[in-house]
């Protein structure tokens, strides 16, 4: 009786390697995505608050507190919008989450 020619089962096929090579692109797509995203949310992060630090905390020099709670304010509406708009442009295309 001839022996067979098995592929060893722990061995990926072709169509895992792809797969994984596929998932692997992604993964990282969506980390450089998220970093560029962290670093972008930074940066208008310090312009908002020279923003309102330059130009409306003088109106306020007495009440520190106001300047930062109208900051918060500004930051939580921009943020609003910016989701609102982002998921808008992402229904058009078909991707509902």
């Amino acid at each position: 009786m001839a022996k067979r020619k098995t592929k060893k089962s722990d061995e990926p096929t072709a169509a895992e390697k792809k797969g994984f090579k596929r998932e692997l692109a992604d993964q990282m797509l969506s980390l450089s995505t998220a970093g560029f995203g962290l670093v972008a949310a930074l940066a208008w992060n310090e312009a908002i608050k020279g923003f309102v630090e330059q130009y409306i905390q003088p109106y306020f020099p007495d009440t520190a507190i106001y300047y930062k709670f109208f900051y918060a304010l500004l930051v939580t509406i921009f943020a609003v919008l910016i989701t609102y708009q982002l998921s808008q442009i992402s229904s058009k295309f078909g991707n509902k989450k």
